[in-house]
């Protein structure tokens, strides 16, 4: 080391620490990462659950989300992670798991993040990972398991915010396993590390095209019935409840709906023909009505085959901070796009070519599940 890195080191360790800690935290997780290695207090600084809490609460404040996309079928020769940041390139996130898991099998990824972990999972087995530090976690096989269609089951992953304590969840739809109840339910236990049933599970069959949400403690599904109906599932308490008619939906076709967290609120994107036109609804959590927040036309979002048209939704994954929306085209081009907040068109596309898989936003942090 020259003699000018040492005073510059030297100088930043007479700092007074939570000086030191203020600084720390407002820098990438790659960074920090390497930072560990100056001191033991640096070191346990770094690995507190107190100073991680905060890194990633200042991330989220000051700047947009990241995008992983992962690739659903990793045998392809595809890469089966890669993280885009806005403005910027995207990385290569290498997977270690893959040395000795079935290359064969596709992937399908949890459609939200919760503190910058994620959730992959198949039939076989299933990971909580964090693409920020490359810390991961297998899980075992969930005791209802069966070969996993789209109409049998779904996969949900959130945090009891009360407890701190990260969750995933299993929702089968339980007539394809011979029982009588609408759904069984299974959540992970990661200090047992195991599965286990939570009884009563929910009322209603739901819509497992339509991937479950976390929003501000529970997890979200559409029930599949004539009345569409949203339920919750609250992670604290483990309990079902029918929070909302979805009256909106009732004629929706299942392919046409996305549901997504938008701003820490559930909302339901729809798309709507024959003009291509996302309508994008906002749940009340205060007076439990839905609103229409954006209507937005986008061009033409059709694929032509011989005889007929297919149509599909534009999936959107966030608000961004210079008053534009970021939304995934998973047909066209494969190309994750923006609009501005008040007009109702492409305004530039963020990637496009390389962006293929299915997109999820996270914002980087430390965490890990102990």
């Amino acid at each position: 080391m020259s003699r000018e890195r040492c005073l510059r080191k030297e100088s930043v360790l007479q700092l007074p620490h939570e000086v030191v800690e203020q600084i720390l935290e407002k820098l990438a997780v790659k960074s920090l990462l390497r930072f560990k290695a100056v001191s033991k207090q640096w070191r346990s600084t770094i690995e507190s659950q107190f100073f991680q809490g905060r890194h990633l609460t200042h991330r989220q404040r000051s700047g947009d989300p990241d995008v992983l996309m992962v690739s659903e079928r990793p045998y392809t020769g595809t890469d089966t992670l890669r993280t885009m940041v806005l403005g910027s390139s995207s990385v290569k996130i290498p997977t270690p798991w893959e040395e000795t898991s079935d290359k064969t099998l596709s992937y399908c990824v949890s459609h939200n993040s919760c503190d910058g972990l994620l959730c992959l999972f198949y039939p076989n087995k299933s990971f909580v990972f964090n693409p920020a530090t490359r810390w991961y976690r297998a899980l075992p096989r969930c005791k209802s398991h069966q070969p996993l269609y789209p109409i049998l089951s779904t996969f949900g992953f959130g945090k009891d915010i009360f407890t701190s304590t990260y969750k995933p969840v299993w929702l089968f739809n339980s007539f394809e396993l011979g029982l009588k109840n609408a759904t069984t339910c299974e959540v992970f236990d990661f200090t047992t590390n195991a599965w286990r049933y939570v009884t009563p599970a929910a009322p209603y069959r739901v819509l497992a095209l339509v991937n479950p949400v976390f929003v501000d403690g529970s997890l979200y599904w559409l029930t599949d019935c004539k009345e569409t109906k949203v339920v919750s599932f609250d992670l604290h308490t483990e309990a079902f409840q029918v929070i909302s008619k979805a009256h909106f939906l009732n004629s929706s076709d299942p392919y046409k709906v996305f549901m997504c967290n938008l701003d820490n609120r559930l909302c339901v994107s729809e798309m709507k023909w024959p003009k291509p036109v996302i309508s994008i609804w906002s749940f009340s959590s205060s007076n439990k009505t839905w609103d229409k927040t954006y209507s937005i036309n986008l061009d033409v979002f059709v694929v032509w085959f011989p005889n007929y048209p297919v149509s599909y939704v534009v999936m959107p994954l966030a608000f961004l901070k210079k008053k534009k929306k970021l939304f995934y085209d998973p047909v066209v081009d494969q190309e994750l796009f923006l609009t501005r907040v008040s007009e109702t068109k492409r305004d530039e596309v963020a990637f496009s070519g390389e962006s293929t898989g299915v997109p999820v936003c996270y914002f980087p942090s430390l965490i890990s599940i102990l």
